[in-house]
């Protein structure tokens, strides 16, 4: 178990997906100056389900990603700060936000590539980028069809959980898969859902 700044946000963080962040909220910029004080880079972020980023009075959920600090850069009292996801973890206990949120928490287990899941892999990967190619007709994504991902296979099916068009409390149940098996077969199932929302015909 380790003690972990915590940055609570209204968005999951996968392991090997990007994180940027502008802070200006003065807990969280007291935050990055004790990290940097101790040479500490990394922090943790969980998905809120109430509230805000700022200003506290949300409901936390309790698994969430290890962020590395990659670059920091500040202007007129805002910081710039780009992370990767790293590990996951589970919280077992909130600490007073004092001055900032921190939490103690345990690893979760790293997975092991299985070679028997290739062919699922290759589903999942078809199934996000037909989701995101249909999906990008109605609203504006941030990942193209096309974006270029890890080539190992297990970063690969975090970033493909990661940019998959379906909803924070979907990406939740994936971040907290007990196996390989159960993220890439929740993922295909979930993003498949999704595709067939964008791809159903208006009503009339």
């Amino acid at each position: 178990m380790a003690t972990l700044p915590m940055f609570p946000l209204g968005s999951v963080l996968f392991p090997n997906m990007p994180l940027r962040l502008r802070v200006f909220e003065e807990r969280y910029l007291v935050m990055l100056s004790e990290m940097l004080k101790h040479e500490r880079g990394e922090f943790g972020v969980v998905l809120i389900e109430r509230g805000h980023e700022v200003g506290g009075g949300e409901h936390r959920f309790d698994v969430g990603t290890t962020a590395e600090i990659t670059e920091l850069g500040s202007q007129e009292g805002i910081v710039g700060l780009q992370a990767q996801g790293h590990r996951r973890f589970r919280v077992v206990e909130w600490l007073r936000d004092d001055p900032h949120p921190s939490a103690v928490v345990t690893e979760l287990a790293d997975f092991d590539w299985d070679p028997a899941l290739e062919p699922r892999l290759h589903e999942a990967e078809r199934t996000v980028r037909q989701a995101l190619a249909a999906a990008s007709e109605f609203v504006e994504s941030s990942w193209p069809p096309d974006v270029v991902l890890a080539d190992e296979p297990v970063p690969r099916l975090w970033q493909l959980a990661g940019i998959s068009p379906i909803g924070p409390m979907d990406q939740l149940s994936l971040l907290g898969a007990a196996s390989l098996t159960e993220l890439v077969e929740r993922l295909i199932e979930l993003t498949g859902e999704a595709a067939a929302t964008y791809g159903a015909p208006w009503p009339d």
